[in-house]
């Protein structure tokens, strides 16, 4: 069996290309399967992936009729999936030269661990400049359980190793286009015996063209996917204890997302106003105020007015006067800050 299979989405990246899978051909890990899946580019990304797959057997390349985002490319490559362990290196990102083995290598000694957290370094746009390392836990390992409440505010994060028959089990949530792949995460850590931490670097390139930094109706999708991974858990049957942090979670997102509105409105076409606003609304009327903790809903700006409401009547009431709450709140600290 193959050792490790590395996915790669690929949509018109052909400026990163090169560094990224000349990083993976060089891996000091020999016995891998690189997946290069093409998103319907329209640059010349998927001849650039050809050209690898000429040059080394080990590059496999499947070239989408349709874009339909990297969730889905990430899902058909799954598919052909053969290593032991799968893992993803989106294309204008790349790998330290030992990365993949120090992970394997982890999985190798401890029999329990399920998923291997790389050591993620951020650099700047052109990938020359180092800007930080993510910060994680000084421990060395964690329950599925806590790698899970962990993840829920992304205090660790989502790059990471796994087993591939549990990431089978559970493939990418292709529900948006966008964050839904946020779900994923959670869940492989959740169903997780212990999640490791390794010294395996991988090089996260920050540039304009990604989606957490554009101003557009995407953002609201966020707090769409927090609804997706509310009905998975469950569907699951999780504990209270879980859906209890989680709708906590969610109820602080969707606080941020109004407040995202309150800034950007200027700037969002009437199209995404609308989308933002019913994203939102749809969301605060799924709320279960039931299982938000006191300091998450006594606050202003924060207290759920009749929120998850089913009447018609009621839910329109307690979304408007939800809304006035968050414009005073969000005007009121503008001015503070002033």
């Amino acid at each position: 069996m193959t050792k490790v299979t590395i996915l790669v989405a690929v949509f018109n990246a052909s400026r990163f290309l090169h560094r990224c899978l000349e990083s993976l051909i060089g891996q000091t890990l020999k016995d891998i399967q690189i997946v290069c899946i093409d998103d319907c580019s329209t640059d010349d990304s998927l001849k650039q992936l050809k050209d690898f797959a000429a040059r080394d057997p080990r590059v496999e390349v499947i070239a989408l009729s349709e874009n339909r985002g990297q969730a889905h490319a990430r899902n058909e490559g799954l598919k052909v999936a053969r290593g032991a362990y799968v893992c993803f290196v989106d294309s204008d990102d790349w790998l330290a030269p030992d990365a993949l083995e120090r992970c394997t290598d982890l999985f190798d000694c401890q029999p329990l661990a399920d998923c291997v957290l790389f050591r993620v370094v951020e650099t700047d746009e052109s990938g020359a400049r180092e800007l930080r390392q993510y910060p994680l836990p000084q421990v060395e390992r964690l329950s599925g359980f806590e790698a899970f409440k962990l993840s829920l505010d992304w205090t660790i994060h989502g790059v990471y190793m796994i087993r591939r028959a549990l990431h089978q089990v559970y493939p990418y949530d292709e529900s948006l286009r966008a964050f839904s792949d946020d779900n994923t995460t959670r869940i492989h850590y959740l169903k997780s015996r212990e999640v490791l931490f390794s010294e395996g670097t991988y090089y996260y390139r920050q540039h304009p063209a990604s989606t957490s930094h554009q101003v557009n109706a995407r953002f609201f999708d966020h707090i769409l996917a927090n609804e997706g991974m509310r009905q998975q858990l469950l569907q699951q049957g999780c504990t209270d204890e879980v859906l209890d942090i989680y709708e906590n979670v969610r109820w602080l997102n969707l606080v941020d997302a109004y407040m995202f509105y309150f800034k950007n409105r200027r700037s969002l076409s009437p199209a995404d106003r609308a989308y933002g606003l019913q994203s939102m609304e749809r969301v605060y009327g799924g709320i279960d105020t039931s299982r938000l903790r006191l300091p998450n809903k006594m606050k202003f700006g924060y207290i759920p007015l009749l929120a998850g409401s089913r009447g018609r009547v009621l839910h329109g009431v307690g979304w408007f006067f939800f809304r006035l709450q968050e414009e005073v709140y969000f005007l009121l600290r503008k001015v503070i800050r002033r």
